[in-house]
């Protein structure tokens, strides 16, 4: 009785213990031209950590971490090929972005601008995939896609600056030791808040577990927190955000378009870090006249109205820009990408009721995801997959810096200078006012990197937003800038 027992225990902690849950499948796809073969695998994979029980270390099951990896079929030396790790941000969302817009050889067809089609939603051949240059693996972060604790833990455990980092990385350590990747060239490809753990990342894999980085591909990058928070003691945003709200006053047709964008552009940028950043310090000290003068400059490049922005204190928040701008039409404009426009059920109001880019990709990569990764990938599950979860971003915790900016600047810099090969591309929307190109380069002009490691840092501007690659002229462009990117940093 009592071995009946033990054994009934056994099973029953044989069924209890998480395992993992991967499917493959054979694909092929025409980039540039050539056919290329490849594999997909796709899953969860149980993530252990060392924990300390009974004064033995053990490794515990903590979570189930969902990916999809596409390696190409008949490579002979895995060290020639490279691999990147993908991720976007939030917190909260899941890799779909990345996944199914830009990187991977499946695509959510868009219109060429990047607007919704009538349903229903299609996916397509991605002609301008960057499988033919590196392996990827997209990540979903915990509480993301399918990605969720093992029973018994906490998804909010998860849900902190810290964590999130440690758990994405050592997924990536434990995936390169599964597949025998440690000698691939490896890159990381995060967006948006994906872009500060991109940072964040290349300082962990290198301390934590030895692992050295050929490349970052940051898309729309945020890396110091103090260039976006518009606070009344912080000058930064309203300065920096200045251009981005110049391009998008030009592509709304309300500056001379006779004049080119960067045209525009450059007069924005000296006036916001000369004429403009001066006036801001001296503040109260300005006299009438050096306001006024201020207000009709700031005007000019803005198209919001002298009298609005006097009313403001010569200073324009984000959110009354995105009401202001087309207010007369009745329309908002966007903050992931500007060239969109709303429709909010009242005028009056102070901010916009909803993003408009988000209201177009929304509904067409939930949908095509959902079908192929089932239909295609042979994935079967009952689970919601986690598109963006506003529940992470509600519970999301930046302890570590409290009384302070969150900043990884400094992490991507220590890095760059521990290993001199680390080479990093950030892509830059102009009509991105989410993370504006303009405080990007703030940022990495005041990253106090020695002066022969600069050349390691090289961007990418695109006439669209945040998501610039929903644009099919950016598209291509991208394809071209990360498939030389890519190259030179192998």
């Amino acid at each position: 009785m009592a071995e009946d027992k033990k054994k009934d225990e056994e099973k029953k902690d044989e069924k209890s213990t998480p395992k993992d849950n991967i499917v493959t499948t054979k694909h092929s796809v025409k980039i540039g031209g050539k056919s290329l073969k490849y594999t997909v695998t796709t899953g969860t994979m149980v993530l252990k950590e060392e924990v300390t029980e009974k004064d033995n270390e053990v490794e515990k099951p903590r979570a189930q971490i969902f990916f999809t990896a596409y390696t190409l079929d008949g490579v002979r030396d895995k060290a020639k090929r490279p691999i990147t790790f993908s991720f976007n941000g939030g917190p909260g969302s899941s890799s779909v972005w990345l996944h199914l817009g830009v990187l991977g050889p499946r695509r959510v067809v868009m219109t060429n601008e990047g607007e919704m089609p009538k349903p229903p939603f299609k996916l397509t051949d991605n002609e301008f995939s960057v499988l033919d240059e590196t392996d990827l693996v997209f990540i979903d972060p915990m509480s993301t896609g399918f990605s969720r604790p093992v029973e018994g833990e906490k998804s909010k455990d998860f849900h902190t600056f810290h964590k999130d980092i440690a758990s994405v990385g050592d997924f990536i350590r434990l995936y390169t030791t599964r597949y025998n990747r440690w000698l691939s060239p490896k890159f990381l490809a995060g967006e948006s808040y994906g872009t500060t753990r991109a940072a964040g990342l290349s300082g962990y894999l290198a301390d934590r577990h030895g692992m050295l980085l050929n490349g970052l591909m940051l898309i729309s990058a945020v890396l110091d927190f103090t260039t976006l928070d518009f606070n009344l003691n912080n000058d930064l945003p309203y300065i920096l955000f200045v251009p981005g709200y110049t391009a998008t006053a030009w592509y709304h047709g309300k500056l001379d378009k006779k004049k080119p964008l960067k045209t525009w552009l450059k007069e924005s940028e000296e006036f916001a870090l000369g004429e403009y950043a001066t006036a801001l310090m001296k503040d109260g000290a300005l006299t009438k006249e050096e306001r006024r003068k201020v207000a009709e400059k700031l005007a000019r490049l803005t198209g919001i109205s002298v009298e609005f922005i006097e009313r403001g204190n010569l200073r324009i928040h984000t959110f009354h820009f995105f009401k202001e701008l087309l207010r007369d039409q009745g329309k908002t404009v966007g903050r992931l990408d500007s060239r969109y426009t709303g429709i909010d059920r009242l005028g009056v109001t102070e901010t916009p009721e909803y993003d408009p880019l988000f209201a177009q990709v929304n509904g067409p990569y939930t949908a095509a995801f959902n079908d192929y990764i089932r239909t295609e990938l042979k994935f079967e599950t009952d689970t919601t997959y986690e598109i963006l979860s506003d529940k992470v971003w509600r519970q999301w915790s930046y302890s570590y810096f409290e009384n302070q900016y969150v900043n990884v600047a400094e992490t991507l810099r220590a890095a760059m200078t521990f290993n001199k090969y680390l080479k990093v591309f950030v892509a830059n929307g102009y009509y991105d006012l989410g993370t504006p190109y303009f405080a990007t380069e703030y940022t990495f002009n005041h990253l106090a990197l020695d002066e022969s490691l600069r050349g390691n840092i090289s961007m990418g501007y695109y006439e669209a937003g945040h998501m610039m690659y929903v644009h099919m002229p950016s598209l291509k462009q991208m394809k071209k800038d990360l498939s030389k990117f890519i190259k030179d940093a192998s």
